[in-house]
């Protein structure tokens, strides 16, 4: 093995993950392009490699290093040259001189130990004197305490957050209580911070291993859609992840209370645990609610003339339910709309936009996804967006006057007298939260959904608790309009809502049945569907077809599923670029899903000759599009989305991607597509329910076609077993 000895003189990549680094480093022979991992370092840095040269095809003689040691440097051109590399912030070459030719090679000693003295130097005052002594001592802390983190399997990435957040307390955090790591660092959960504890030999039945599993335990529940646990469940659960008996739950609990994490109330004679967050932002939705809800000045013969005026104008015709709810919208400062397809919730909107226009009222609308804003655009002729667009999405949540994420808030209003937002179904508490702190009482607000669809995929269950308060007013459409009764797929969507039997005989014309028993001749169906049968039929191409299954796992799982669509819809070719993470392959033409928030991710709509026209930042948790292109140069994945927004993905945060090829039903919530097919074999009772169904179903525009068991879509349409969701918002109305 070989030894090399010089400086940092340019880094030339470095993945902050896994520490892998491409680096110039001169000496006595010139300049050597090194490879290797360093779990931390500088330009400037003095270095010593072991390891052996080796001939790279592309990138030709390089220095493979084994092993390293940071030097610190000895002779006067040595410290001279790192002062001056740019390790130290404010120190350029010229200074770097001054300060050597003052203290020659007594400078590091007069640095660490007598960093005043520096201020002897011309250019440099006493407080430039201590920045440079800190910096230099920082350094040296921070490489000290990377290595110390790295002895626990913490990554670069992850130990330099945490070294960023605590500093020198790092050591005292490690050993004392390595859970906190949970609550601030973000990127490790509980379960990262119990590995970590059990490496340092913290006891499983430590106080802060019990407090920060009944804590994890509660923010898993908030991913599974609950606002709390009641304590009896929460002690189950945090006593089968913990595998220790929790005695006197109440005490830790307690001292979540007192650290302000947890929320203890009691609901029908039962005590529940809220993470504290989630309670307040219930809390607070329902006091919004309270606030917006201002009944109108207006005579009520006033509002019956100027509706009829403007029926006449617009040759609208209102059923009972459809004029009642116009009139209620016009009352009021909060109402919900509600009803299945068909029952003419779109006409009804449109009549109110209309009456609101025609008294010279400013009106926005709004809906959860791009797809759902871009459906409600159609159908009313108006321009909609999305909630998050709306909202003015903004990047940074802790960026000052950004609330959340977004820039309109309680100080920054909605400039609006009217906003309607549609497919409530979808929208979770954390954006009801953000979208009514935006919007100021004596502004009408207008809620429309299908209460009977799948809740949203985020917490709580908002439009269902705001209907079951019956503390607001609501309008429920019953009547299926004649051109919707036309369609299979309207009329067998509301037969199994009402649990009544659906004939599978195959005479329709966009509601099809195709019985199968076998997984992959499923499977294989499927794909003649989507390669053949159905663009033609519904005029749309392949990958605007969407599979949808109720389950994640499985034969016919959303994971099994994509790894075979993927093979037979975009198979590898010569041409075709493709990334492989964590076993899951990405390739150029692939349909892809983000699959979580984030506010961060910037995207550009651009024209063909590559001229920006629109940008912004946000993509969100259900956007689907297409995979354009992969660098391997600069390591990033290109995503186009609906509207022409592309964004780039680096490649770390590929995991925010999963392909589309399949989605759960739950996914599809708010989405409309052409042709809808529906694998379905049997599954987990509580998941194969009448409301999962009734969603699938009401996602197909042109036609749906069922492929699978039959027997089991009668079961599910009797089956109104629905995996409840903890939440109170309802009676937090109802406290106001």
């Amino acid at each position: 093995m070989e030894v090399v000895t010089g400086y940092v003189e340019h880094i030339v990549f470095r993945n902050e993950e896994n520490g892998y680094t491409v680096l110039n480093l001169e000496n006595e022979d010139g300049e050597i392009t090194c490879v290797g991992e360093f779990n931390f370092i500088n330009e400037g840095e003095l270095m010593e490699l072991h390891g052996e040269y080796v001939n790279h095809s592309v990138y030709g003689n390089q220095f493979k290093v084994v092993s390293h040691e940071v030097k610190e440097p000895e002779d006067k051109a040595s410290i001279e040259r790192y002062l001056g590399s740019g390790a130290i912030k404010g120190v350029g070459a010229a200074l770097a001189a001054r300060i050597v030719a003052k203290f020659q090679e007594d400078t590091f000693r007069i640095i660490e130990q007598e960093p005043e003295r520096l201020a002897e130097v011309k250019g440099i005052s006493e407080r430039k004197a201590r920045e440079i002594a800190e910096q230099i001592e920082e350094k040296k802390d921070m490489r000290q305490a990377m290595i110390y983190l790295q002895k626990y399997g913490i990554s670069i990435t992850l130990a330099a957050k945490i070294y960023r957040h605590y500093g020198e307390k790092i050591y005292h955090v490690m050993e004392e209580n390595p859970y906190q790591l949970a609550d601030n660092i973000e990127g490790i959960g509980f379960k990262t911070a119990d590995e970590i504890a059990s490496r340092i030999g913290i006891h499983t039945d430590s106080d802060y291993r019990i407090r920060s599993g009944l804590f994890y335990t509660l923010q898993q529940a908030v991913g599974e859609g609950h606002i709390y646990l009641p304590q009896e469940i929460l002690l189950k659960r945090a006593g089968e992840l913990l595998e220790v008996e929790i005695k006197d739950i109440e005490k830790y609990v307690m001292d979540l209370c007192i650290e302000r994490k947890t929320v203890m109330k009691e609901i029908e004679g039962e005590i529940c645990v809220y993470p504290a967050h989630y309670y307040y932002m219930e809390l607070n939705t329902a006091k919004m609610l309270h606030d917006l809800d201002i009944d109108c000045k207006m005579p009520e013969d006033m509002m019956e003339k100027r509706l009829q005026k403007v029926e006449e104008e617009e040759q609208i015709s209102l059923d009972r339910l459809q004029h009642k709810a116009v009139i209620e919208s016009i009352k009021h400062g909060l109402l919900v709309l509600t009803g299945g397809p068909g029952t003419g919730k779109t006409t009804t909107i449109n009549t109110m936009i209309q009456f609101f226009e025609k008294e010279g009222m400013s009106i926005l609308l709004a809906a959860p996804t791009g797809r759902a804003a871009k459906r409600m655009t159609e159908a009313t002729g108006y321009e909609a967006q999305t909630i998050h667009r709306l909202l003015e999405v903004n990047g940074n949540p802790e960026e000052e006057g950004n609330i959340g994420g977004f820039m309109r808030n309680r100080e920054n209003p909605l400039e609006a007298d009217v906003i309607i937002i549609d497919e409530m179904s979808m929208v979770d508490l954390p954006l009801m939260h953000a979208l009514l702190s935006a919007v100021i009482p004596g502004t009408r607000l207008i809620l429309v959904g299908d209460v009977n669809q799948l809740p949203s995929v985020g917490p709580g269950s908002v439009l269902k608790d705001i209907i079951s308060s019956r503390r607001f007013p609501v309008v429920t459409l019953t009547k299926i309009f004649r051109q919707a009764g036309e369609s299979d797929i309207v009329v067998n969507a509301h037969k199994i809502n009402a649990g009544e039997p659906v004939i599978l005989n195959n005479k329709s014309r966009d509601f099809f049945f195709l019985k199968r028993q076998d997984a992959d001749v499923i499977i294989s169906v499927v794909l003649t569907l989507i390669q053949k049968k159905l663009p033609k039929y519904v005029d749309a191409l392949p990958t605007e077809i969407q599979v949808m299954t109720p389950t994640r796992k499985g034969l016919l799982g959303v994971e099994r599923l994509n790894t075979i669509l993927q093979k037979y819809l975009n198979p590898e070719a010569p041409q075709k670029e493709e990334k492989e993470i964590n076993g899951r392959i990405f390739r150029v033409g692939d349909k892809v899903m983000q699959i979580k928030n984030n506010y961060q991710l910037e995207w550009e709509v651009s024209t063909k000759f590559g001229l920006t026209v629109d940008k912004g930042m946000g993509v969100f948790n259900g956007d689907m599009g297409i995979v354009q292109e992969i660098h391997f140069y600069d390591e990033t994945l290109t995503v186009e989305y609906d509207e022409g927004r592309k964004v780039k993905y680096p490649f770390d945060m590929l995991d925010e991607l999963e392909l589309a090829y399949a989605i759960t039903v739950h996914k599809s919530q708010g989405s409309e597509y052409p042709a809808v097919i529906l694998p379905l074999l049997s599954g987990p009772r509580l998941l194969y329910n009448r409301n999962l169904l009734y969603t699938a179903v009401t996602r197909a525009k042109k036609c749906l076609t069922i492929v699978g068991s039959d027997a089991t879509f009668q079961e599910m349409i009797q089956n109104k077993n629905e995996q409840g969701r903890y939440t109170s918002l309802s009676e937090r109305i109802l406290e106001f």
